[in-house]
């Protein structure tokens, strides 16, 4: 069997190169930069006004009001020693000033109608007091958002401050979901002898488009050969990654990896020294890669997090992130032959990994509260609280 980190090199390295789109700014929330932005021009473009208050030229206390620099519509005359002009926040700096003041600081000549008229400030005036310079955020042609990025609001932002109105960015992954096995009814639907809820179905399409990607397929296959295949043939056409959940294993009813092997599928690997998820499967078909998942809900959620994320993440340009370290709050059995990712919470601090009280594979309600997936290597004996261990994040 493959370790984690293993299987994980080995889906990474059989990653295609992304294939780039170019989107409007209002479409980019969230996905990953597939270019380098430079600054068309400077950030600010011109000095202007901190607060709101008067650009004044000399140190005062009087000065001599002379006009009005607002936001969109400066003051276009020059400020000689003496004179103030009335600035509002964002304002365009005029010529000649030599710093703002704060409209606080005015004591004397703000009730006075019309701009010739007289103030007087309280307190020392130094140059460059509330002042933004040109350039101060951004300089023109300078690198504001290498490559690899993932958009966020703030780096919307910086994009349409540089004068960018579109991006190149990645395009989104397409993914097709497979759920195999007769027991297997819609949610809401009534239950016969037998049968569950697909919960995986559900589940693995919210952590598809939590990964940046999008949902093309969600198909069911009963527990057949010649139904697996048709299934599995549909879910290929137009996917980036088939994610199949279940059937993966050795059973007599488990017909994904025959079938698989049928429609031409690679088999790369079978079998992770992992607990849950020992059965994770993957493949490829020229770009198109296949990750079977087993079918227990909490190893299905666990293998997704550890395996098909970090490729949904690369097939996008970007790099998974890494994993942290924590401590145990108390004390942990090992496996012998298998890691064991362990549903954990942290504490206050961000420190300490508690884990729940049910960990079996089938006990989905362990994952709600859950902060990662604490990776406790194999081994003989117990992990002391206290010992440092690897934490998958599950967010």
């Amino acid at each position: 069997m493959l370790s984690i980190d293993e299987a994980r090199a080995k889906i990474l390295a059989a990653v295609p190169p992304p294939v780039a789109e170019e989107v409007a700014l209002a479409e980019a929330h969230g996905r990953i930069l597939a270019e380098e932005v430079a600054a068309a021009h400077d950030v600010p473009p011109f000095a202007n006004s901190a607060m709101d208050g008067f650009a004044v030229r000399g140190t005062g206390p009087a000065f001599t009001v002379i006009g009005e620099s607002r936001a969109g519509a400066p003051f276009v005359e020059i400020v000689g020693p003496g004179e103030a002009v009335r600035i509002s926040t964002g304002a365009v700096l005029p010529e000649g000033a030599e710093a703002v003041v704060p409209v606080e600081r005015v004591t004397n000549g703000l009730h006075v109608s019309g701009f010739a008229t007289h103030i007087e400030i309280e307190g020392a005036i130094a140059v460059g007091d509330h002042i933004r310079h040109a350039g101060e955020d951004l300089r023109a042609g300078g690198v504001v958002l290498p490559p690899g990025t993932r958009l966020s609001p703030a780096a919307l932002g910086l994009a349409a401050g540089a004068g960018r109105a579109t991006l190149r960015v990645a395009r989104r992954p397409r993914v097709a979901i497979v759920a195999t096995g007769d027991e297997l009814v819609a949610p809401g639907q009534p239950l016969g002898p037998g049968q569950i809820h697909d919960s995986n179905a559900l589940a693995l399409a919210a952590l598809v488009s939590e990964a940046g990607a999008v949902v093309v397929a969600s198909l069911r296959a009963r527990d057949d050969r010649a139904d697996t295949t048709s299934v599995l043939r549909e879910a290929l056409d137009g996917a980036d990654l088939v994610l199949v959940s279940g059937g993966v294993s050795v059973g007599p009813h488990d017909h994904v990896k025959p079938a698989l092997a049928e429609l031409g599928v690679q088999e790369r690997f079978w079998r992770v020294a992992l607990r849950p998820g020992k059965p994770t499967w993957f493949g490829t078909r020229h770009a198109t890669m296949v990750i079977g998942l087993p079918g227990n809900p909490v190893s299905a959620l666990v293998t997704f997090v550890l395996f098909a994320r970090p490729a949904l993440t690369a097939l996008q340009g970007g790099v998974p992130a890494p994993r942290r370290r924590v401590r145990l709050a108390h004390a942990v059995s090992r496996r012998s032959e298998r890691d064991e990712a362990l549903r954990v919470r942290l504490d206050a601090d961000g420190r300490a990994a508690a884990t729940g009280p049910r960990q079996g594979s089938h006990v989905l309600s362990s994952m709600l509260d859950a902060d990662g997936l604490a990776i406790v290597p194999r081994g003989a004996g117990d992990l002391p609280a206290g010992a440092l261990v690897e934490m998958e994040p599950l967010r």
